[in-house]
């Protein structure tokens, strides 16, 4: 199964990109493929900008990013839509890195509901052009890395879909410790969304203003996350600084090592084990590969 690309008729990065579904949603075999504005593949993981309306090769922070007030956007890649229990996630082990379902021991995955929610309770993903390098070891929480991108909960009030690309507003992070790996969970709202400018309307407001708007919301979220594997017969997640939010400062912080850590894979000063770094875009990147080789990968996809 094939279907036409899909693209996103709002204003803003969304426009920028399509998505082109290979296989059968809920199967071990779907893949969601991403294009640019210029019909070509590109890989969401390392072609799209971290920063929005910036170029892939500008440094950090870039001057023509996109700002609200004194604060930069950056793009965030959906993976989980709020309320859905499949956890879909960017393939970092295939080449040009689509979305596809994550799947243990032979079986799909999907999030157990932890009264009183329903799947995941934000719209999930992650920022591209970051990596939590799984060889260095954090001096904050004393662990490595997960080697993914670094995960964003987006807190708006719109369902967001899989694929789509939202440029976001960073709020604080969580420093979730799963399994002995550093899995920072960034807090960010969507810059369109309602109630952005409400819950972060001065440049020197920080995650409390979450607590302020959205009551409950950032207690739920430690909740979820320390539970939702108990189900699956796991142990209880921990977190470092004892489950307390950071602020928007020091979220920004751990977004830029995580970009430096990536920009160290892309062009080869680190091992990146089996992390594919196939990309379009990517300036001096010694996997840079052509417009026909990303179309060659996508059209080699089997579908069954």
């Amino acid at each position: 199964l094939l279907l036409a690309a899909r693209g996103w008729g709002r204003l803003g990065a969304m426009s920028r990109y399509s998505t082109e579904q290979r296989g059968r949603l809920n199967s071990p075999d779907y893949r969601l493929y991403f294009k640019n504005a210029d019909g070509k593949y590109i890989s969401p993981f390392h072609d799209i900008p971290l920063f929005a309306e910036s170029n892939e090769d500008k440094e950090i922070p870039p001057k023509r990013s996109k700002t609200t007030g004194s604060e930069v956007l950056f793009n965030m890649i959906v993976e989980v839509p709020r309320w859905t229990n499949a956890k879909m996630e960017i393939a970092t082990e295939e080449p040009l890195n689509p979305i596809k379902h994550d799947i243990k021991k032979g079986k799909l995955r999907y999030v157990a509901n932890i009264f009183p929610h329903k799947g995941y309770i934000w719209n999930y993903g992650a920022l591209p052009q970051t990596w939590e390098d799984p060889n260095h070891t954090d001096n904050i929480t004393g662990c490595c890395g997960d080697n993914d991108p670094i995960d964003v909960c987006e807190i708006g009030s719109k369902i967001r879909s899989s694929g789509e690309i939202v440029q976001v507003k960073v709020l604080g992070v969580l420093a979730l410790v799963d399994e002995g790996e550093t899995d920072w969970k960034i807090i960010a709202i969507s810059a369109d969304d309602p109630e952005a400018q409400k819950i972060h309307s001065k440049s020197d407001c920080d995650i409390d203003d979450v607590k302020k708007h959205k009551p409950g919301y950032l207690e739920a979220t430690v909740d979820w996350f320390q539970l939702y594997k108990v189900p699956d017969g796991k142990p209880e997640n921990h977190f470092a600084f004892n489950g307390e939010f950071k602020d928007k400062d020091f979220a920004v912080e751990i977004i830029k090592f995580t970009h430096e850590h990536w920009k160290a894979l892309l062009h080869k000063k680190v091992d990146g084990g089996t992390i594919k770094c196939t990309n379009v875009l990517v300036s001096g990147s010694p996997f840079c590969c052509s417009e026909e080789d990303a179309k060659s990968i996508v059209q080699s996809v089997r579908i069954f």
